[in-house]
């Protein structure tokens, strides 16, 4: 039990390093751009606007607007990071690529007679995409015990050479290879060459590993362009007999319908335990017991329940969206500022007119954003609802295409929900300013 513990903070604290790692480099270039875009923004002259004619911004939530050019920078930096990290082709080479090509190696190994003698291993590394090259016609031996030999490696893996069953008298007792490339070796140790590194086994054989670079493997990360040509290539044909867009589309469906049924029921829910002390009562432990509840842990009930057609995978995204909206409600009508209710009732607004023209025009702003919320927790949940055996949806492309190591389509999957999850954000925006002008203006 401790050391599992252990190992977990162990683990937690290698994350650590590893996500502050990331995030400095992020930082540092976000700085260094900061600094070139002020040095910029300088030289054209004062700022203009209301905000500029302000004395004091920091901590005023109106002035701060996002800086367009620095969103555009940090795209470009997250795409320069990924091309560098894959060693894409569309840029110069940064990191060391994996080993591809040809290279050999000699190791010395003594006989049961005390003899010793040299042979050459003659190694084959082809790219992983490639086909197998097909091995020489013929190979000089050698003249002594130790016979050559020719191994084909793919980049990044490892290729066991048995020696002992190469040579001669390779199965005697005594038989033992003793060097590589002139530097002793024993068993269980690891010796450099010129293009990787060799390990002997227990058993004797070698374990030839060619040098894998810094960049990360195609089955990690792949590449931009092996993912653009991914991309053309599921327009065209589709995944598993389904278009590509045509499971985008039924991704889509699912969450706005899901979404809209959260929204039906959660506002005006939401506006009762607002409104009603009884309600807030009788609604308040459901709706707080099922806050917490991730919608994933309702999958193995939604099943039961409602099967595995559509009804059941609708659901699971109406009960993500439902809490939500129910909360942001309540919390609309809670923040009403309680003057502009007595001011209301001063001029002789019924209960209907100050539902209508105080209540819900103050609550819209919180609305929308638990929509947002809510929206987005559709989105991330649609790839679960799907695994409930559906035949079409993003979700489903994704975990069957992670079945098969895929990466590149579930890469495709994941950029393809997030830029519509962005673009619904958008346009959830953009509808809050037209409709709530009065947002942050008391």
């Amino acid at each position: 039990m401790l050391q599992e513990v252990f190992d977990v903070i162990v683990t937690t604290l290698r994350m650590v390093v590893g996500i502050t790692i990331i995030m400095a480099v992020f930082l540092l270039v976000s700085m260094g751009l900061s600094y070139l875009h002020g040095l910029y923004a300088r030289g054209r002259g004062a700022a203009k606007g209301y905000t500029s004619l302000k004395t004091v911004t920091f901590g005023d939530e109106s002035a701060v607007t996002a800086n367009r050019f620095a969103s555009v920078a940090a795209i470009v930096t997250i795409f320069l990071l990924w091309c560098i990290a894959t060693g894409s082709s569309l840029i110069p080479t940064v990191l060391p690529p994996p080993f591809v090509g040809e290279t050999e190696f000699e190791y010395t190994a003594r006989n049961a007679q005390g003899d010793t003698d040299t042979a050459t291993v003659f190694v084959q590394v082809y790219g992983s995409d490639a086909e197998r090259p097909d091995k020489p016609e013929s190979m000089p031996l050698g003249e002594g015990f130790a016979k050559n030999d020719y191994v084909q490696i793919v980049e990044r893996r490892t290729k066991v050479l048995k020696a002992q069953n190469n040579d001669e008298g390779g199965k005697e007792d005594g038989y033992e290879v003793i060097e590589i490339n002139g530097t002793p070796v024993t068993r269980e140790e690891t010796v450099p060459f010129g293009k990787g590194e060799i390990y002997m086994t227990k058993q004797g054989s070698l374990s030839v590993r060619p040098s894998t670079g810094l960049t990360m493997e195609a089955l990690y990360l792949p590449p931009p362009e092996k993912v653009w040509s991914s991309f053309i290539t599921l327009n065209k044909e589709g995944y598993q007999g389904v278009g590509l867009w045509e499971n985008v589309f039924w991704s889509l469906i699912r969450v706005v319908i899901g979404f809209s049924l959260g929204c039906l029921f959660g506002i005006p829910l939401g506006f009762a335990m607002g409104l009603n002390s009884w309600l807030r009562g009788w609604f308040d432990p459901i709706v707080e017991f099922m806050r917490p509840v991730p919608p994933l842990a309702l999958i193995p009930l939604v099943i039961i329940w409602f099967g595995i057609g559509e009804q059941g995978k609708i659901s699971l995204l109406f009960l993500a969206a439902l809490w939500i909206m129910t909360i942001a409600a309540r919390a609309g009508v809670s923040g009403v500022n309680i003057s502009k209710v007595h001011a209301a009732y001063s001029l002789g607004a019924t209960r209907r007119q100050l539902l209508s023209k105080v209540i819900l025009p103050n609550s819209l702003p919180e609305i929308f954003t638990g929509a947002r919320v809510a929206m987005g927790v559709c989105w991330g949940t649609v790839v679960a609802a799907e695994l409930v055996a559906a035949e079409k949806g993003a979700g489903k492309m994704i975990i069957a295409a992670s079945k098969f190591s895929l990466t590149d389509i579930v890469i495709i999957g994941i950029i393809i929900i997030g830029v519509i999850g962005y673009g619904i954000d958008v346009l959830m925006r953009m509808a809050e300013n037209k409709l709530v002008p009065w947002k942050g203006r008391g």
